[in-house]
């Protein structure tokens, strides 16, 4: 991978953080390995001017975790063309990808058939995983509209963004209407029921038609259980008006920003009337999976986008209560994946062991509070829950932060630098 550089408006950023932990010298110790990690160790550059980004202790590229490992990069790239440089070529090769397979959730650094199993799907040398979910597609369009809102560059809007980002209203639409429309299935052998699609790959039965869009997976790579993933589709909704907004404003492309904006309202418009479910305890909230037939999910998982996650994508609905009820929910034993400990208490997944909090979910409670107090004992809780290594990690056990999973896990280290870097006043435009 890269080789360590200096950058200038990093040592600046470090300098300002250092000053507004000085009291803090493990908190600014711990911000310094997670923001400098990621540059140091997962970012490549490409022969083509792309940029390759594995996810830590995997050799892959998956497209979520691509951008949100180089998302706490963006307030760097304002004064530092060098860093916007890497930011626009890890655009420009997300969207090289998607014209690949739009279905595919991770990439190879080259065509040379690696892959996570050989798994029972179509297939190709570039695909490392092929696990279909909403917010690989919606990741890429955020961080496309952030590069140009944040460093006012546009170059990364070429031929190969207009063709993925109409590959990816294709599929969207496609998956309206998945159990007609669509030809995508995956199957993964000998392995557990959340690793695979139900029905010879074709996944969770859903009602077609009622405008949001079907995911196979989670962000968390596990199977849904109902096919309409709802923090997914309001992520969706936000891309899709950034990609309308591109469109208008950059691309000049009136037939693109309208497929956009109509699309945008027809799930929106659905979350609102078919995602939403009155609880005894917490009134209407928001469930995190629907069937459309009246099935109904009432959790949330780590993973981002998630139901806690709301604010921070950018979607607003109908109702404030109802994301205020939702988040009452989350963060409290009604949903079973919180969890509370000796050590922390926050939300965990089912993708790991039971009673495992995530620090990315941490980070994202953080990023959501209302008051500094409450980012700062954020902070705090990341710190102590380090297992002693000065990184974040994947989950770790509520009651022992020394039991982690994965060692290297770079999304959770951006979390952290996020989460600090909102605390010290260093925000993403948007």
């Amino acid at each position: 991978m890269a080789q360590k550089q200096r950058y200038r408006s990093i040592e600046n950023i470090l300098r300002a953080v250092k000053e507004k932990f000085r009291d803090e010298d493990r908190l600014f110790e711990i911000f310094k390995n997670c923001y400098t990690n990621t540059l140091d160790t997962t970012v490549k550059r490409m022969p083509d001017g792309t940029v390759y980004v594995i996810t830590g202790d995997i050799p892959a590229m998956w497209l979520r975790d691509s951008v949100a490992q180089l998302r706490p990069y963006l307030v760097a790239a304002k004064e530092e063309p060098a860093i916007a440089d890497i930011l626009t070529g890890l655009s420009k090769r997300q969207f090289q990808y998607i014209q690949i397979d739009p279905y595919a959730n991770a990439f190879n650094e080259e065509e040379n058939g690696n892959c996570w199993e050989r798994d029972d799907t179509e297939r190709n040398g570039w695909v490392w995983e092929r696990k279909y979910e909403v917010d690989s597609l919606c990741y890429p369009l955020q961080f496309a509209y952030l590069i140009w809102k944040n460093t006012g560059r546009t170059e990364h809007f070429d031929a190969g963004f207009r063709a993925g980002a109409n590959k990816i209203l294709e599929v969207f639409c496609t998956e309206q209407n998945h159990e007609e429309n669509s030809s995508y299935t995956f199957q993964r052998q000998d392995t557990c029921f959340t690793d695979t699609l139900s029905r010879s790959g074709k996944g969770a039965l859903v009602k077609p038609g009622i405008g949001m869009t079907w995911s196979g997976f989670r962000p968390s790579d596990d199977a849904c259980t109902y096919g309409y993933l709802v923090p997914s589709n309001m992520f969706a909704v936000v891309a899709l008006g950034y990609l309308e907004e591109i469109a208008q404003e950059v691309l000049h492309d009136r037939g693109l920003a309208g497929r956009a904006g109509a699309l945008k309202k027809e799930i929106y418009e659905s979350i609102e009337s078919c995602a939403v479910t009155r609880t005894e305890e917490f009134g209407e909230v928001y469930a995190y999976e629907t069937d459309g037939y009246g099935q109904f999910h009432l959790m949330d998982d780590a993973n981002v986008p998630s139901l806690l996650s709301m604010e921070y994508i950018g979607y607003k609905g109908k109702n404030h209560k109802v994301a205020e009820n939702t988040r009452r929910l989350i963060l409290s034993e009604a949903n079973p994946y919180y969890y509370e400990g000796n050590q922390a208490a926050g939300i965990g997944s089912p993708h790991t062991p039971v009673k495992y909090i995530w620090h990315i979910a941490l980070a994202m409670e953080g990023l959501t509070a209302k008051s500094e107090e409450k980012k700062l004992e954020t902070l705090h809780m990341l710190a102590k829950t380090d297992g002693g290594t000065g990184l974040m990690h994947e989950g770790f056990h509520a009651d022992d932060d020394t039991r982690y999973t994965r060692e290297w896990f770079s999304w959770a280290n951006a979390m952290f630098s996020e989460l600090a870097l909102d605390y010290c006043g260093y925000h993403i435009q948007r």
